[in-house]
């Protein structure tokens, strides 16, 4: 049986992604209102990951201050190095092996686990076996960059969001669903691209995670600004080489994204707008509209978007798209 290429790899893990998702939020409920218990009773929640698992920490972390929880998204590292208190609080442990090394060093380490959860794909690794956990369904994921493991660790948030007592209907049927959208002018428009920025604020965590999708896929320099942040100072480094996009929900900010789009474009910068806002569309940009929506439903639909921006947007400058050069799938050396 022949090997897989790395598109061919990302391409399957894309298509099972959504019965493995809506699988793994049912898999979910027990633990899942172990963990609502906790953050009910705790009042604080730390997310703690690394690379695409810290993407999914900063997207949700949002969402879970909606309900009054002081939810803080911080990475492995900066925990080891830098710790903030963990002592009262819940904390979710993001790893999709379960084997980053500093997932497993935190472990080691770690004095108090009472409201300590994991969320993995893997069932046998040290994050599983170490505390409770969220097991996302269909094994391990493959492919670099992450996409299938990505949205189960949405579906897995949105089974403890549910516990929480938010009404998860309209998200899972946007993850249920399939929109053909074309993204032959968002590609054409970053056909001089050699550096891409990307950013959101409500959704600044997905910006994130789409930034480190390029950079896996494509090669080039690619980085994720807040959106308020775009303002203090970054517009200078803009030209007509260096690609912009804005990720936008139905939220608080939304209506400030028309005035940073045209600011972008007078550094000359073409810019993309990947949008679930429901507004008008921003002028002198490729809009890629998708049904207004807000939080986790947004996310579901933006995602295989995304998903197919990144793959296509890569495939364009590297010939062997998907097969990595200097990293692993997991990262066991710090």
């Amino acid at each position: 049986m022949n090997q897989l290429t790395g598109r061919e790899a990302i391409e399957s893990e894309m298509a099972r992604q959504q019965g493995d998702a809506l699988a793994s939020f049912k898999a979910a409920e027990t633990v899942a209102a172990d963990i609502a218990s906790s953050i009910q009773a705790t009042g604080q929640l730390t997310l703690l990951g690394m690379g695409g698992s810290h993407c999914v920490g900063r997207t949700v972390e949002p969402i879970y201050r909606t309900l009054g929880v002081d939810a803080v998204a911080a990475t492995f590292s900066e925990q080891l190095d830098t710790a903030r208190p963990l002592k009262g609080k819940t904390v979710i442990a993001t790893s999709q092996s379960g084997e980053s090394a500093e997932a497993v060093r935190w472990l080691s380490q770690s004095v108090e686990r009472r409201d300590s959860f994991g969320m993995t794909m893997e069932k046998n690794s040290t994050l599983a076996r170490s505390v409770p956990s969220l097991i996302g369904c269909g094994g391990s994921e493959i492919a670099v960059a992450a996409t299938r493991s990505f949205t189960i660790a949405f579906a897995q948030h949105l089974a403890v969001l549910a516990a929480l007592g938010v009404d998860a209907t309209q998200a899972l049927a946007a993850l249920s669903q399939t929109h053909a959208v074309s993204l032959d002018d968002a590609l054409a428009h970053f056909g001089n691209v050699s550096t891409v920025i990307t950013s959101g604020r409500r959704l600044r965590g997905l910006a994130e995670g789409l930034a480190l999708g390029v950079a896996e896929l494509s090669r080039l320099p690619s980085f994720s600004i807040e959106g308020g942040q775009m303002r203090h100072g970054p517009l200078e480094m803009l030209g007509a080489d260096r690609g912009v996009t804005l990720l936008r929900s139905s939220e608080l900010g939304g209506e400030r994204f028309a005035g940073l789009a045209e600011a972008v474009r007078k550094g000359n910068s073409p810019v993309i707008v990947f949008d679930t806002s429901g507004d008008d569309l921003i002028p002198d940009a490729v809009n890629v509209r998708l049904p207004e929506s807000s939080d986790m439903t947004a996310i579901f639909f933006l995602l295989p978007v995304l998903q197919r921006f990144m793959l296509e947007f890569g495939s364009r400058h590297v010939a062997n798209v998907g097969t990595p050069l200097h990293i692993a799938k997991v990262t066991r050396v710090e």
